[in-house]
């Protein structure tokens, strides 16, 4: 007769605390590598969707620059098929450097009159896309957007229309389409597949194509939510389970082997001290391996660390380089319209001359020529300021020379005699660490921006102030004029952003650049009167 042993309520309590320890070493293991994988994955998800929104500004400033072009105005205002192959040439050049998927523009009832795909098989000229809703939207409010599949190309790609306005009614819609390609294969390749979804939850920007204009699947666990900024749209990334599981049985493994140790040696205990001795020693060894493993865990997660913070450097370098694209694109679109029209003008005084006395016209078309030259001049000389890199030479500029110059090339623009200039006596021997030209093309631009904004102002004035603080220099250029408007004292060093009818915005952008060049800083400070800007320079020292 076969005999069963009963464990010893002992052994059992033994192993029940075993299992217990096991289950709770899995349990927190997987939740402690969910939790970093979820860190580690919100900042990467991040990183996307600011690349996404980037993307999308960059895209949406083109469709702005286009709908108020000229040249795209006067096609639509007097359709003839030179001026619209002449439109289909510069969209296509635009579009090589722009890296969009197509642009073209639309006249008012929906039909291509220009594209940038003009030479191709598939060129969308002479094409109706009346029943696309970005062309309704635009129409109606203005802009629009729109996820879906070419019609003509069945590729898929986001279109972003912006309605051309003429005078009293709506002449048309300039349309930028741009496909995601690189997105999708770079979050292909990556072990965190990502999708984006719009507002309704329809997926369009996908790793996984079979996901594109379906319903975005349910969130889990596993999922992490990020919105991309400057848009209604948001970024969903799934988190790899075989790293966090396999953290898990490590952990199981390894508290398995240092419980089956401390096992044995209890169970050898009573046989052979020098065994027990032994053991110990594996069990030392066995958390040494661990403790030496959870080190190279801590080492690699600096690493990481490290590397978040250079591709954050990175990112902030690229949104740089986002602006500077969009400053490219605007004095681009700048310099074209005045070329345009120096040449439109110039032949229609060859057609005119010969008809009889057309000198009054043939005087205002030369008259337009000349500011159109101006204004030439002026965009190329802001944007060689802007664009002039910092070569290093810097050295001791007298700041009272160069306050000097400022004011006679102030005066030599057209100044008003009637605004007063108040500045503190300024030492000849007080010098800057800064280049001569440069830092009296940053007081130039701020006294002449004083002197406009002072215009209507009753006793105007502007002033100066100086004073030392350690090794730095803090000028203040203010004047009692009515002030910056909110919308641009909330972010004065945008590109593009004037209140002057004829201005660039460039201007504050490339102080405030030259400033940093000089290891200073450009900044607007509050004031109950008028506009403040103090500049900080580093005073020059021989030693």
């Amino acid at each position: 007769m076969a005999r069963f042993h009963t464990p010893s309520p002992r052994r059992a309590a033994m192993w029940a605390a075993a299992l217990a320890v096991l289950a709770g070493t899995w349990f927190g293991s997987v939740h402690l590598a969910l939790e970093r994988a979820r860190e580690e994955a919100a900042i990467d998800a991040q990183t996307r969707a600011l690349g996404v929104s980037s993307e999308l500004a960059r895209q949406q400033a083109v469709g702005a620059v286009l709908s108020s072009d000229p040249q795209v105005i006067a096609a639509q205002t007097l359709p003839l098929q030179a001026a619209d192959q002449a439109l289909s040439q510069r969209l296509e050049a635009l579009n090589a450097e722009i890296g969009a998927s197509v642009l073209y523009v639309m006249d008012a009832a929906g039909k291509t009159t220009s594209a940038s795909n003009w030479r191709e098989p598939t060129s969308f000229v002479g094409r109706s896309y009346d029943y696309r809703a970005y062309f309704q939207q635009a129409m109606a409010g203005g802009e629009g957007r729109e996820y879906a599949l070419g019609s003509v190309s069945r590729l898929p790609g986001l279109y972003l229309s912006r309605r051309i306005d003429g005078v009293g009614q709506p002449l048309g819609v300039v349309v930028v389409k741009l496909d995601f390609n690189e997105f999708e294969t770079t979050w292909r390749a990556s072990a965190r597949p990502s999708y984006v979804a719009a507002t309704d939850g329809t997926v369009t920007v996908t790793s996984d194509p079979a996901l594109r204009f379906l319903p975005e699947p349910p969130e889990t666990r596993w999922t992490i939510r990020q919105p991309v900024p400057r848009s209604d749209w948001h970024l969903v990334m799934t988190l790899p389970t075989a790293p966090v599981y396999g953290q898990g049985v490590a952990a199981v493994v390894i508290v398995g082997l240092v419980l089956a140790g401390a096992a044995l040696v209890l169970a050898n205990h009573t046989r052979r001290q020098a065994e027990a001795a032994r053991y110990r020693t594996r069990l030392e060894q066995d958390v040494a391996t661990r403790t030496a493993a959870l080190s190279q865990e801590i080492r690699d997660r600096e690493v990481a660390e490290a590397q978040l913070a250079e591709m954050q450097g990175t990112l902030v370098q690229a949104n740089k380089l986002a602006a500077l694209g969009q400053i490219s694109a605007g004095v681009a679109h700048e310099v074209n319209q005045p070329l345009a029209t120096i040449r439109l003008l110039a032949e229609y005084g060859q057609e005119m001359l010969p008809k009889g006395d057309q000198s009054d016209v043939v005087k205002e078309n030369l008259a337009q020529i000349v500011r159109m030259s101006e204004r030439i001049q002026t965009i190329t000389s802001d944007l060689r300021g802007f664009a002039r890199k910092a070569r290093g030479d810097l050295g001791p500029v007298s700041l009272a020379g160069a306050w000097r110059a400022s004011l006679r090339l102030a005066a030599s623009r057209g100044a008003s005699d009637r605004i007063r200039i108040i500045a503190d006596p300024i030492p000849e021997d007080l010098r800057v660490r800064a280049e001569t030209v440069r830092l009296e093309q940053v007081l130039v631009n701020l006294i002449q921006n004083a002197r406009e904004a002072l215009t209507e102002t009753p006793d105007p004035c502007i002033t100066l102030t100086h004073r030392i603080e350690g090794g730095h220099l803090i000028l203040r250029l203010s004047d009692n004029g009515p002030g910056l408007p909110p919308e641009v004292a909330n972010a004065p060093f945008t590109p593009f952003q004037t209140t002057k009818p004829q201005g660039l915005g460039l201007g504050l952008v490339i102080c405030e650049t030259i400033m940093r060049d000089f290891g200073g800083a450009l900044q607007v400070e509050p004031a109950a009167v008028g506009t403040t800007f103090r500049l900080d320079l580093t005073l020059w020292s021989d030693a």
